[in-house]
């Protein structure tokens, strides 16, 4: 039997020897490299921390000590020895455990995280309600944060660092440093003195002699300012690291983040202290895995087999990323103002070409966001041209720069948000589902989505000659095939028919739901050519007076009052046609109504939250004008779904073809007087 099969918590840990334990992370390994060949998932992260992970759970009473993981992608090694083993089969699959800390799945995870630099913030909450609380109420154990060397750039970090600096309590921040390069071993004496001033020994020693230089008279307060700011300049001349103890932390550092003895040592010691201590640890992204070890960046997240050799298996589907990354390069090779910036996903956001075509023209500022755009507004306003690459999730950190810096006023900067709308196996905190709701009202602000990379790219051009704020949001997806719509020119707020064939449907649809739309209108529109539409018939089986009385050939209830034509639902051709918002701002609303005027029926389908969507504004403002038209919004529920593939989050909210069409054939009426329709799903019905 496997070592690993009979670690069912920490505590088995601490019953094994050195030896053992150095076995197990071998075995940890390969269980990782094993599920996310099959499953995909984050993969140079996890096997960088195994030993790490190993030496924490060692020492720390986990779940009275609460360990919290910054960012969280990393905790694969920690889910296997929390009793999470079996399960781990199906990490960030439909139904399975997440790729990220989750308190509903175990104790053990002391809270759900998903982006980065919130862990110090978190683990000093947690210390202070205990405080607050009382040890009878809430617990007496330290805290410990796990924070990597790229999520420290973010300035929430740094904000927790300063405030717990302040407090004292015993907050234990493990840097794991995956760079070699940041902070190499300075040599013996580093290690010994950083070593030594992590003791507790130490520790007593030197707050014995704090107290006597303190209370000699007349002399004792200036003689301790003096020797603490002495002992300051001693560690700034002798090591680099000086920044830690400048807040109020015991350095210790840097240890080898894979020799799990020192860390053990350590780890102790800091427990003991009782006060803020930071360890910092080097580890090696892909630690045991040569491709991975070789080209880190490229194994960080991975696709399933892509860990299982270095070949891809079939076809490459053309994503709108890389649709982008080739805009973005074509426009670069002509206009020298077009400058790029990335907040530590230059590769994720496909900005590698560009930063290969046009050096010196791209700037990764790390992990900030509002950094970014700001950054961003004031290179706009000295005439050079930016475009900011960021995930529609982590733009969330940004809504005060960009309405402050950007919107209001008025600044000539292109955001273009990646992984709108549903993202697949990353799960809650990572889904693009909130940008549309965040950003539509703001001022001066542009949002173009395209439905094709053909668009993507007719749209960045457009948004880079407006001379005004844009967001341009796509999703994490293969483009569909183009449509001679999707190249007709672009008309600030209006939209395109990419179907239209007098059908009495109207399927308004918005980016990345496009290409389902149109899939669900051919499908209708072949249902109706073959034999008519089973809408009608469903409806009068399930007993609406409605569609009964339109399929007895008489008139509906209420369908007429003074002055009023009728509903225009008697005489339906079925099928369906499609028309591609293009824009949420600005929004040409007269166009709009002139577009959805002939129709009977219109539902709005976009790759956002539907409370505060395009959706729920459009049917507002069709019941408003236009009361004979019967107007419905599809979207995703604001709380948003667990982990599942981009396809199977669609499905589940009907808002891929089948469920789109579903919706259409389900129509129903649930206030013929008010002419509203509600198109649901078989599940929403359910």
């Amino acid at each position: 039997m496997a070592l690993l099969d009979s670690i069912d918590s920490p505590e088995d840990l601490k019953k094994l020897g050195l030896a053992e334990l150095k076995l197990l992370s071998a075995e940890i390994r390969e269980r990782i490299i094993a599920v996310v060949g099959r499953n995909g998932g984050h993969l140079a992260s996890n096997l960088g921390v195994v030993e790490l992970t190993l030496a924490m759970h060692r020492v720390f009473d986990s779940p009275r000590d609460s360990i919290v993981w910054d960012v969280g992608h990393q905790s694969y090694a920690h889910k296997l020895v929390t009793g999470r083993r079996e399960e781990f089969e199906g990490i960030r699959k439909s139904g399975g455990i997440s790729g990220f800390p989750k308190r509903s799945e175990s104790p053990h995870d002391a809270f759900d995280t998903g982006h980065a630099s919130t862990s110090i913030s978190i683990a000093l909450g947690i210390l202070e309600a205990r405080r607050v609380l009382g040890p009878e109420v809430g617990g007496s154990g330290v805290a410990v944060a796990v924070i990597g060397d790229g999520a420290l750039t973010g300035g929430m970090a740094f904000e927790a660092l300063s405030h717990a600096g302040q407090l004292g309590l015993p907050l234990v921040v493990v840097l794991n440093d995956n760079k070699m390069s940041i902070a190499p071993n300075v040599g013996a004496l580093s290690t010994y003195l950083s070593r030594l001033s992590a003791t507790a020994r130490y520790q007593g020693i030197r707050m014995r002699i704090d107290r006597f230089v303190k209370g000699l008279p007349l002399i004792g307060n200036a003689l301790y300012e003096r020797m603490v700011r002495g002992k300051r300049a001693v560690k700034a001349f002798l090591f680099k690291e000086n920044l830690f103890s400048d807040l109020g932390f015991e350095y210790a550092g840097p240890i080898d983040g894979h020799n799990i003895p020192a860390m053990i040592n350590v780890f102790r010691e800091a427990r003991a202290l009782g006060k803020p201590v930071v360890i910092h640890v080097i580890t090696r992204k892909g630690k045991g895995f040569d491709l991975a070890e070789e080209n880190p960046s490229r194994y960080h997240g991975v696709a399933p087999t892509r860990c299982v050799d270095d070949e891809e298996t079939g076809p490459v589907p053309f994503t709108f990323t890389e649709a982008f990354s080739g805009a973005m390069q074509r426009r670069g090779c002509f206009d020298d103002r077009l400058v790029a910036v990335s907040a530590a996903m230059t590769t994720g956001v496909g900005l590698e070409a560009f930063k290969a075509a046009c050096p010196g023209r791209l700037y990764d500022v790390g992990i900030a966001e509002e950094h970014a755009v700001t950054f961003a507004a004031g290179l706009a306003s000295e005439g050079l041209r930016p475009v900011v690459a960021l995930y529609s999730t982590f733009a969330q950190r940004a809504v005060d720069q960009i309405l402050h810096d950007l919107a209001l006023p008025c600044m000539p900067v292109v955001v273009a948000l990646d992984r709108a709308g549903a993202v697949g196996e990353d799960g809650e905190t990572h889904q693009g589902i909130y940008d549309i709701a965040l950003f539509r009202s703001f001022p001066n602000l542009s949002i173009l989505a395209p439905a094709s990379a053909g668009e993507l790219s007719l749209m960045l051009e457009w948004a880079l000659d407006s001379r005004k704020p844009a967001i341009l949001r796509y999703p994490k997806a293969r483009c569909p095939c183009e449509e001679e719509a999707y190249a007709e020119p672009l008309i600030p707020g209006r939209g395109v028919f990419v179907r239209r064939s007098g059908a009495e449907t109207l399927l308004v649809a918005l980016g990345g739901l496009v290409a389902p739309a149109v899939e669900a209108a051919d499908t209708l529109n072949s249902e109706a050519a073959a034999g008519g539409s089973p809408l009608f018939a469903a409806a009068a089986a399930g007993g609406s007076p409605l569609f009964a009385a339109a399929a007895a050939g008489g008139s509906p209830p209420q369908a007429e009052s003074a002055g009023e034509a009728p509903l225009g639902l008697l005489r339906s051709r079925g099928g369906a046609d499609v028309y591609s918002l293009r824009f949420v701002a600005p929004f040409a609303e007269e166009v709009f109504l002139e577009a959805v005027s002939p129709y009977a029926r219109v539902l709005v389908v976009e790759d956002g939250v539907a409370r505060g969507g395009i959706g729920e504004y459009l049917v507002s403002l069709i019941a408003t004008r236009l009361p004979r038209v019967a107007a419905a919004a599809a979207g995703f529920p604001a709380k948003p779904f667990a982990q599942a593939s981009r396809d199977e989050l669609l499905a589940t909210a009907a808002l891929d073809a089948e469920g789109i069409a579903a919706r259409v054939r389900a129509a129903e009426s649930i206030d013929p007087g008010r002419r509203i329709f509600v198109f649901r799903s078989a599940e929403e019905k359910a």
